[in-house]
């Protein structure tokens, strides 16, 4: 027997201990993703071996099926991967295996024109993924016979990690390689069928082959149904695909139970080749509201499972989207974990952004009741793309709703194009108001003298509205206008206005003897053009901050700038008529006071001192003395 055919030890041709120990303890963030790789690199050898049989029909002459098959070996402590691809020679095993972070896939495409190695469908390009196996293995053994007429022997290759590996030949007479595992003590969990059978399902059940479970030393038992799906749904062409086969297939990636409200699918070819599968929840999700939790749609290179938290594809006010991403033109860590930064994947978030929103337009057009679902549950998180997206502003503006002045009914219908179409051309602002509640936004006093006008009034009640509103300053030519801040300026006519010129010597005292009393609770006082009904109103000024943006900064611990509003008074209501009328300063402190209390109740705001406002009211009902501060 020649020297050649004895086991030989070898040492990596890298530093293989510090490589290794960097994998098995930083590289790969849950180990379970060891079987991932298995089965990749198992389905990398089949397409390498389907590709070359294009040119060499004999390789697929003995077994023409190919598949992938995992074994358990519970008494003996072993898990196997094993397929029919391609395998590899003892130079090849050498080359491959023993030099961390080569990649024969990389290699083999290198040799390849543009479109063979679009057509060769390969992942795998930085070789690392196989050492994933010593995370849960104590040794690895590797049993590999290449498949052509001139491979030679068959080869077994074995590794602890400990930084050399033993090459040795081996008895195998079928083409294709077989990986076993000898898990280390604490990982038996990967011995049990359930869990293994859950992680096929969960990382390759759309792997283009059969994924089949079975028992080691069964090899040749061909009656294994296969765990996997083995088809790719997003990848069949659209006529193909049964609307029910979409709602299944979304109920299985979204773990949900209803059915979904539209979807999308795209294959987008040319420079940039990939496939999109995008669905619209009809139910929101119970943590929308942390931004900070793992989401995304499922990233898949050429239908084998990568990641289901690829947020680089959508902006985060689109993180309820669900559905997968197919791509084999991206760059991907040597993990394949994480994206690295690549201008491809910016092109396709433009992209599928886009698509989004087309999809939502379609929605809304053709299908009103289920937008109005899709409105009620992520209508608010939508909102956030007015700050966050400035491209598509006009887009997401347009699929807006907002409750309206226009109808008594509380739900959120009204569209801006909606409103515009009914204000007419004359008009030339777009009114809202920013309230804490729809009902406080409904019964403010601000609309008032709108109302008499039959001006429609926007009603925003969502805690993040004054923060989006900001970012929202005009929609087709029309600007936006805030009825609760500044001077409210309605276009009338100059006849129509009140004005403090015009103030009596009488009402203008009133004014500020009301200022003197309220003090520094108050901007100023000044007379109201926008009360009808009722008697006073606050209002702040153009570039102050809200109460709502003011709670939401507290919100996040920060404490926001001082706000002092301005009281507009009503000189035309009874309460002002009595302060006028009243000789008693006391009397006339705790109107003044009952004028901001009240202004202040209306919109939803809680008191200062609550106590000190139930006594002023019912010493004025029971017209008993003052009622000190």
């Amino acid at each position: 027997m020649s020297e050649a055919r004895e086991p030989t030890t070898f040492d990596f041709k890298a530093e293989v201990k510090q490589l290794l120990h960097l994998m098995v303890h930083s590289l790969y963030s849950n180990k379970e993703i060891f079987l991932r790789e298995l089965i990749s690199n198992a389905s990398d050898a089949n397409d390498r071996l389907r590709f070359e049989s294009l040119s060499q029909p004999d390789l697929l002459a003995d077994d023409p099926e190919l598949g992938i098959r995992v074994a358990l070996d519970p008494e003996a402590g072993k898990l196997t991967v094993s397929d029919n691809g391609i395998g590899m020679s003892r130079d090849e095993i050498v080359e491959q295996l023993g030099t961390i972070a080569h990649s024969g896939t990389a290699r083999f495409l290198e040799s390849l024109d543009g479109k063979a190695q679009k057509d060769s469908a390969l992942i795998g390009q930085f070789g690392v993924g196989f050492y994933s196996s010593f995370i849960v293995a104590e040794q690895v053994e590797v049993l590999s016979r290449r498949a052509s007429a001139d491979a030679g022997e068959s080869v077994r290759w074995t590794s602890t990690g400990d930084g050399s590996y033993t090459l040795e030949p081996a008895e195998k007479e079928a083409r294709g390689t077989t990986i076993t595992l000898t898990l280390k003590p604490d990982e038996k969990e990967f011995l049990e069928s359930y869990r293994v059978n859950a992680l096929i399902r969960k990382y390759s059940d759309h792997i283009a082959f059969p994924v089949t479970l079975g028992v080691a030393g069964e090899e040749d038992d061909e009656s294994g149904e296969p765990v996997n799906k083995a088809k790719a749904l997003w990848a069949r062409p659209r006529t193909e695909v049964e609307d029910e086969e979409y709602v299944e297939f979304y109920k299985h990636i979204a773990h949900d139970f209803k059915d979904p409200l539209i979807w999308s699918h795209n294959r987008v070819e040319g420079k940039r080749e990939y496939t999109s599968l995008l669905y619209v929840p009809s139910a929101a999700p119970w943590d929308l509201w942390n931004r900070e939790s793992p989401r995304g749609v499922k990233l898949y290179v050429q239908r084998v499972f990568i990641t289901d938290q690829a947020t680089q594809f959508l902006p985060l006010y689109l993180r309820f989207i669900r559905g997968v991403v197919d791509s084999g033109d991206l760059s991907l860590n040597v993990s394949r974990e994480l994206l690295q930064q690549d201008p491809v994947v910016g092109v396709m978030k433009s992209a599928l952004t886009k698509r989004v929103l087309a999809m939502l337009e379609r929605l809304a057009r053709e299908e009103p009741g289920k937008y109005a679902t899709y409105w009620k549950e992520f209508g608010v998180a939508f909102k956030e793309g007015l700050a966050e997206d400035a491209g598509n502003q006009e887009k997401i503006a347009a699929l807006l709703r907002f409750n309206s002045t226009a109808s008594d009914d509380l739900e959120q219908e009204r569209s801006l194009d909606g409103y515009l179409e009914a204000a007419g051309e004359d008009q030339d602002a777009i009114y809202f108001l920013i309230a804490d509640t729809p009902e406080a936004a409904r019964n403010s006093p601000h609309l008032e003298a709108l109302r008499e006008q039959g001006l429609e009034v926007l009603l925003l009640s969502d805690r993040i509205d004054e923060w989006v509103m900001q970012y929202l300053t005009e929609y087709r030519g029309k600007s936006f206008r805030d009825v609760a801040r500044g001077e409210l300026d309605l276009g009338r006519d100059e006849s129509e206005k009140k004005v403090e010129a015009e103030l009596t010597k009488e009402q203008k005292a009133l004014l500020k003897r009301i200022k003197r009393v309220l003090r520094d609770k108050v901007d100023e006082v000044r007379m109201s053009d926008r009360l009808k009904e009722s008697a006073a109103c606050l209002v702040i000024g153009e570039q102050d901050m809200g109460f709502q943006m003011r709670e939401l900064l507290r919100a996040t611990g920060q404490e926001p700038p001082e706000t002092v509003p301005s009281l507009e008074v009503n000189l035309d209501h009874p309460i002002v008529g009595m302060m006028t009328e009243t000789g008693e300063e006391d009397r006339f402190e705790d109107l003044s006071w009952l004028l901001l209390e009240q202004a202040t109740l209306v919109e939803g705001r809680l008191l200062d001192q609550p106590a000190a406002f139930v006594r002023r009211v019912n010493s004025l009902l029971l017209g008993a003395g003052p009622v000190s501060e």
